[in-house]
């Protein structure tokens, strides 16, 4: 994976809306923070709306776009998830970018954009939105936030862990996201996870049901053969149905037999607790432990 050119302080950060509308109050507590200590760009046309989307495709893609190809673009971040990234992955310029790339900063539905850019061998960041920022919900994700674009290559770890499956130590680039996001883009055939990759997902307000077929169908497209380990994250506001069947039943049960180590509750997800980590990093799963190299 090629790592970006790491993000300076005064350097320009520009803030984009892929997916859908937001909240403007949130959008500008986070740009204030931002403010602070980057210059930051955004699109004058960013809280347009057409239904459940930020604006119409034409919009989102050209305000992408033009994030895209700006030559002093140190990191492209998203205002907020929602659906819709995906409706724009063919007409972004996507050969331009990664021939110099900047750091596209996101989660949920911008797992879209993370496959895509990872698959042509660019490292992103998994990471609060700029809404998400505004909030500030838990302190350590700003810093987090911070220390994986301006210093990418550190080491860190996810210690304490629940493991659902122990297994061998492992060791490979960590990827992955969002899983509905992940599985549509599997099913797109547009996410093709290396073997030896480390697994991560998360996922917020599905049933346990709908979390079952989302495995069952990465299981069953033999992506999860290839994986070297799998780490979950927060699966937030995933209750049980009146058939009272748990998440946390459901992820156990759905990676069994793999014969690698399956690990759950690392720090990052939908919930208050979002810590941003590198996607495409190299990482090594030994115990209840996930350390970044």
């Amino acid at each position: 994976m090629r790592f970006p050119e790491p993000l300076a302080p005064g350097e320009r950060v520009v803030v984009v809306a892929p997916s859908s509308p937001f909240d403007p109050a949130e959008l500008e507590r986070g740009l204030s923070w931002l403010r602070a200590r980057y210059e930051v760009v955004v699109d004058p046309h960013i809280l347009e709306r057409a239904g459940y989307l930020a604006g119409d495709d034409a919009r989102r893609a050209a305000e992408l776009t033009h994030a895209m190809c700006d030559v002093r673009a140190r990191a492209i971040v998203a205002a907020r998830g929602g659906y819709g990234a995906m409706r724009l992955l063919e007409s972004l310029p996507w050969e331009a970018w990664s021939a110099r790339p900047s750091w596209l900063v996101g989660f949920s539905d911008i797992t879209a954009l993370h496959v895509e850019a990872n698959r042509r061998g660019v490292a992103t960041v998994h990471g609060p939105h700029v809404t998400g920022l505004g909030r500030d919900e838990h302190p350590a994700s700003r810093e987090a936030w911070q220390e994986a674009l301006e210093r990418p290559r550190a080491g860190r770890s996810w210690g304490g862990l629940t493991v659902l499956h122990p297994g061998p130590a492992a060791e490979g680039p960590i990827l992955g996201g969002n899983l509905a996001l992940v599985e549509a883009m599997a099913a797109a055939g547009r996410e093709p996870l290396p073997a030896g990759a480390v697994l991560a997902l998360e996922d917020v307000t599905e049933r346990p049901y709908r979390i079952d077929r989302m495995l069952t169908s990465l299981r069953l497209s033999g992506a999860l053969s290839r994986v070297a380990a799998i780490v979950f994250g927060d699966f937030d506001k995933c209750d049980p149905g009146p058939d009272g069947v748990r998440v946390e039943d459901v992820l156990t049960e759905r990676t069994a037999g793999l014969g690698v180590p399956v690990l759950a509750g690392a720090p990052f997800g939908h919930a208050a607790r979002n810590l941003a980590f590198v996607l495409g990093a190299r990482v090594a799963v030994r115990g209840a432990v996930v350390d970044f190299l």
